[in-house]
């Protein structure tokens, strides 16, 4: 979500009310008229219980509290966000409550005010608020009520907190324990808070899933709001759906149930989770074998980022030891971003290996001329020179080697499944696509081209061929063919190299222009090592003939060629199905949350 919280509804005994512009409260037509002055005692209370600060800049702290804040400066409550504290426990995950001992503004007595979760606010109230200085006690009827209130605004998909307080005696000495302070509390209400989805997660959440990787949600909000929000941005909407696990329920759960519940296939919610819940989920799905990137932002996440093979942390509203303990800080606290992460992950890992085939490819067709002379035992010259070979090793091999390095995401590179993580970056398939198939074709169109040369000439098995001869010049010659043919296969598998499955097309030609750069670089090079007569003396090179020339020229689209048919076979047995997916706007949603959050009021109105 966009962690920016803004009151969407506030709910007292005595009515209730909506967001209006500006952030001031709605009231519906039949409002008692103790509904308004409550409503303010319960932000009031709300706003005071926060830690949040209040400066000319504006308001800064916790989201939530921020917009607790603002609604009371809003409403213009007296000194909202601020008081005489004189006593602060702080929110404990474990407890989901809060409560401050201040001041009230403007006298001398003393409020223990709490908020929090409104199971465990319920939890210690004793009494249930139903005027501005009316009170009744809170029966069981009266908590199933507020039970079912909660749940239609948590349906909506907003967070509900319930806000309580209670006098202490003047002259009283203020408690000293935390339990001393959260009993015999009087509920004021409860706050709705909209925290919507960011329009680019519902694109990210089909980017996930078409890459293979499964969204869980581990949270401390109600089972029923992360529910709503997680279906919003499509977690859960595949066929295996999704299942919310609540606190109680995760800790009933034994190790072999829980690692059965992760691996049984749906996405899952843990509602109401405790930083330990957290913790155990990472080392659980460590343990059944699943890569884990877990993301959290507090001093309570620490363990469970170190837990997971990823540890990511927010940058922006992420504590220090949260970004200490993560591997990946998120500078823009998107969760669009990890899976952009993800891409580019792959894209270098791709490219990484599209280097170790460029560079493995061309072992063969330098080999083979020196495989051919030894074993025609002398009657065949070498093909190559020594001198030839370091050319194409230390220079014609490194520019497009690198530029590969720089190649753009292929299509299609979030859609497949992860690799195993036991699986290594040189591959069975790699090795017999680098030896077995370009490799192959390159040695024997540089093994045609110095033949070709040769017999043109009148070269004949056994004749020699070493300075001073008839038949050097053409020896000379037949061996520039050669050079020039690794050099030719060399472009073509640069190109072909692009791409593991997708055609060039959908890549296209010009997306690397570092690539094209290099190419027009070894190309350059080559030329200069054919005719330029210095370069000739050095390499044993010679100039060649326009129709020896033209022996190598097609060598580049041969090689591509070759390779994009076995490319194309390749994705005509592996079609993978389509699929149709619907993403709806961050702006609908909210526009529907608001819709319901209206109708949950008019009904809730007059309680």
């Amino acid at each position: 979500t966009h962690n920016r919280m803004q009151v969407a509804a506030v709910w007292t005994a005595a009515g209730s009310a909506t967001r209006a512009g500006e952030g001031l409260l709605s009231w519906p037509r039949n409002t008692t008229e103790g509904a308004a002055p409550l409503a303010e005692t319960l932000v009031a209370t709300a706003a005071r219980c926060s830690t949040a600060e209040v400066t000319a800049a504006g308001v800064s702290g916790d989201p939530t509290e921020i917009a607790l804040v603002q609604l009371g400066i809003a409403l213009a409550l007296p000194n909202a966000g601020e008081g005489g504290r004189k006593t602060l426990f702080r929110f404990d995950p474990r407890l989901r409550l809060m409560t401050t001992i201040d001041i009230d503004p403007g006298s001398t007595r003393v409020w223990v005010n709490t908020k929090g979760a409104p199971e465990a606010v319920l939890a210690i109230s004793t009494r249930l608020a139903i005027g501005p200085n009316k009170t009744r006690p809170l029966s069981t009827e009266n908590q199933t009520e507020l039970t079912n209130i909660i749940e239609g605004y948590a349906r909506s998909g907003l967070r509900v907190l319930a806000v309580a307080r209670r006098p202490l005696e003047l002259g009283s000495p203020l408690p000293a324990a935390r339990a001393e302070a959260e009993q015999d509390l009087c509920l004021l209400g409860f706050v709705a808070l909209l925290d919507p989805p960011r329009p680019e997660v519902a694109a990210a959440i089909v980017r996930a899933h078409g890459a293979g990787i499964r969204v869980f949600v581990v949270t401390g909000d109600n089972g029923s709001t992360a529910a709503v929000i997680t279906r919003r941005v499509g977690i859960g909407t595949g066929p295996a759906g999704s299942r919310t696990i609540t606190s109680s329920a995760l800790d009933a759960m034994s190790d072999a149930e829980l690692d059965e519940i992760l691996l049984s296939g749906p996405e899952l919610v843990f509602a109401r989770s405790s930083p330990e819940a957290k913790l155990r989920i990472a080392a659980a799905l460590r343990s059944i074998g699943q890569v884990v990137a877990m993301t959290g932002d507090g001093v309570n996440d620490a363990p469970a980022l170190r837990e997971a093979d990823i540890g990511v942390a927010m940058g922006r509203s992420g504590t220090e030891v949260a970004r200490q303990a993560a591997t990946m800080v998120l500078t823009d606290d998107n969760f669009a971003t990890i899976i952009d992460a993800v891409q580019e992950g792959r894209r270098v890992y791709d490219n990484v290996r599209k280097f170790i085939l460029y560079i493995f490819t061309h072992a063969v067709p330098e080999l083979a001329p020196f495989l051919v002379f030894a074993l025609a035992g002398g009657a065949i010259p070498l093909p190559l020179t020594v001198m030839q070979l370091l050319a194409i090793d230390l220079i014609t091999d490194t520019f497009p080697a690198l530029a590969l390095s720089r190649e753009p995401a292929e299509p299609g590179i979030m859609e497949r499944p992860p690799r195993p993580k036991a699986e290594g970056v040189i591959r069975p398939a790699l090795l017999a696509r680098a030896w077995g198939f370009l490799g192959v074709i390159s040695a024997g169109l540089v093994l045609v081209g110095f033949f070709v040369v040769l017999h043109q000439g009148g070269w004949h098995l056994r004749a020699a061929t070493g300075p001073g001869t008839p038949l050097h010049h053409l020896y000379q010659q037949a061996t520039t063919v050669a050079w020039l043919g690794i050099v030719a296969c060399q472009v073509g598998t640069a190109v072909a190299a692009r791409t593991g499955r997708a055609s060039l097309r959908s890549v296209g030609l010009t997306t690397n222009p570092l690539l094209l750069g290099a190419i027009a670089v070894e190309i350059a090079f080559a030329a200069a090592l054919t005719y330029v007569p210095f370069l000739n003396s050095v390499f044993g090179t010679a100039p060649l003939a326009p129709s020896q020339l033209a022996l190598v020229l097609p060598y580049p689209f041969i090689i591509w060629g070759a390779d994009e048919t076995r490319r194309w076979i390749q994705r005509r047995r592996h079609s993978p199905p389509e699929e149709h997916l619907d993403v709806t706007g961050d702006n609908t949603l909210e526009r529907e949350t608001m819709k319901t959050v209206h109708a949950v009021s008019e009904i809730e109105a007059g309680h």
